[in-house]
């Protein structure tokens, strides 16, 4: 089922790396998939980082060949202007989010300013505080216009273990404010497209390979592509249409070992 594969989509943490390791056997893998012809891109919903900064470090680890990135931040601030306008946006997340934000034509407005703004974006805040979430909540309940670049609870770093994701900020923030957010990321359709569009396949001739079913397997099957859950210590998940436990199981089951 594999083997026709002509493009494959990778997310990044808890799939190909875990904090600053690679996954055993990643580098070879996608370096054999690019040499037999298959097109590579990486799509990830992390709220810090831009598509550029993610081929650095992908490179800087030693996989030359990529060549595709994707994440939230290309697009959070076309998708906040293509529903409200060019807006005053009080972000909650990683400077990276607020530039992407301002970017895209909108004003930032400070978290002690909050009842200036008339959107709100979280993204994960390593210097989340009491008063920034109030300021969050706030505005979502005020105004309704809450934006996010994904809802995933946690971040798989190193050793197995975990980081609190942006879904768990948002979390807070929609209970509190009691509005539902609108996610920029996976697994809403915009950047799986995106990425068929840039490797020039269509969503049957291409899978999707990740850790999360919520994010990258109902994702990608909702835009058709196929899908790979890499479960290397969990149970298989008839969801996907394979489960694999390596990348080496990757590699055989594409043809490329």
């Amino acid at each position: 089922m594999l083997a026709s594969v002509r493009g494959f989509v990778f997310d990044l943490d808890g799939c190909v790396w875990n904090g600053n390791e690679l996954n055993p056997g990643a580098r070879e893998t996608l370096q054999r998939l690019v040499a037999a012809g298959r097109r590579i891109a990486f799509l990830t919903n992390n709220s810090r980082a831009t598509a550029a900064e993610i081929l650095a470090r992908l490179h800087a680890l030693g996989i030359d060949v990529a060549e595709h990135a994707f994440t939230p931040l290309e697009i959070i601030g076309t998708v906040i202007a293509e529903r409200f306008g060019p807006s005053r946006v009080l972000v909650i997340g990683a400077p990276e989010v607020a530039a992407a934000v301002a970017r895209a034509g909108h004003t930032l407005v400070d978290p002690k300013d909050y009842a200036e703004a008339a959107v709100v974006a979280v993204g994960n805040d390593f210097d989340l505080t009491y008063e920034r979430l109030t300021a969050a909540s706030r505005v979502a309940a005020r105004t309704g216009r809450f934006v996010t670049p994904n809802v995933d609870p946690r971040l798989p770093i190193e050793g197995g273990d975990f980081l609190p994701g942006c879904g768990a900020l948002v979390a807070a923030v929609a209970a509190a404010s009691g509005v539902a957010p609108l996610v920029v990321g996976k697994p809403e359709p915009p950047l799986f497209r995106m990425a068929l569009a840039r490797l020039g396949v269509t969503a049957a001739e291409a899978a999707m390979v990740g850790d999360s079913l919520p994010s990258d397997i109902r994702g990608a099957r909702a835009v058709g592509m196929r899908t790979v859950l890499f479960a290397p210590d969990g149970p298989a998940s008839a969801e996907a249409d394979v489960t694999i436990r390596s990348f080496s199981e990757l590699a055989r089951l594409t043809g490329v070992v």
